[in-house]
């Protein structure tokens, strides 16, 4: 495979409140592999360009494969100048993904994929933990270490993830102040499959309730599921920063569900 270019860059940070650059997430181009990256200065790309270096933006797909965007290169006025929207260069969510295993596995995994560099996955997968009760689901959940500090759950809405009961029990863990010493922030991502995608409707019937009851007061937020890393990242920060700023709007006063009311 050839190479892209010498190095490669997937994330971007601004100066606060200032319009310029002041560092990027920057990878080796192997050719056949990109190494693990390092963060360096704006002033040290300018060097590096100056010395005759090659920069490229990349990005991963749908599938979670890295992929070439723009080139990164200097201005005649030796500004810095790139076409792509990346991702910003933060502290990486510890994210529990909540999710119909039945059907939407698959969203799950290219989720994963899409952005094992933006979070931490903390999810439980097929036959990790198992219990006909919901009390003793999320105890384990928290005792485990799933939900122990756990700082945001994400839940990834198909047609049927409003009847499944195990996908209450996480939001309900996910609200108790035992994680973490503090709740954990909550994002419903609808997926293609859902009646609402793309619609701009959060129908209240068509999603969880412990969802619903969170959405009504503002603590949680419902988007589109998306490929674009800078929104999937937008969305993670500010369900992130609710769950600080509107604790008190959260709401598990709903009493847990006891059976599955689809297939």
């Amino acid at each position: 495979m050839n190479k892209w270019a010498d190095y490669l860059v997937s994330k971007e940070k601004w100066i606060p409140n200032v319009k310029r650059i002041e560092s990027f997430y920057v990878h080796h181009d192997n050719g056949d592999t990109i190494s693990s990256g390092f963060e360096k200065e704006r002033s040290w790309i300018v060097q590096q360009i100056n010395n005759g270096k090659t920069f490229s933006c990349i990005t991963k797909n749908s599938n979670g494969v890295w992929i070439q965007k723009s080139s990164l290169t200097l201005t005649n006025k030796g500004g810095l100048n790139w076409s792509d929207n990346l991702p910003l260069i933060l502290p990486r969510r510890k994210a529990f993904i909540s999710y119909y295993h039945k059907d939407d596995k698959e969203y799950k995994k290219r989720f994963y994929k899409l952005t094992s560099d933006l979070i931490i996955n903390k999810s439980v997968e097929d036959g990790d933990i198992k219990s006909d009760n919901g009390a003793d689901y999320v105890k384990q959940l928290i005792n485990k270490g799933y939900l122990s500090d756990t700082t945001i759950l994400i839940v990834l809405i198909g047609p049927k993830t409003k009847c499944r009961k195990h996908i209450d029990w996480e939001i309900s863990g996910a609200l108790n102040y035992k994680v973490g010493n503090s709740y954990a922030g909550l994002l419903g991502l609808k997926l293609p499959g859902h009646p609402d995608y793309n619609t701009g409707k959060f129908s209240h019937t068509l999603q969880p309730q412990r969802l619903t009851d969170n959405l009504k007061t503002k603590y949680a937020l419902i988007r589109d599921y998306t490929t674009n890393r800078r929104e999937l990242q937008n969305y993670i920060e500010l369900a992130y920063e609710k769950r600080k700023s509107m604790f008190y709007k959260r709401d598990n006063s709903r009493l847990q569900m006891k059976i599955n009311t689809c297939s």
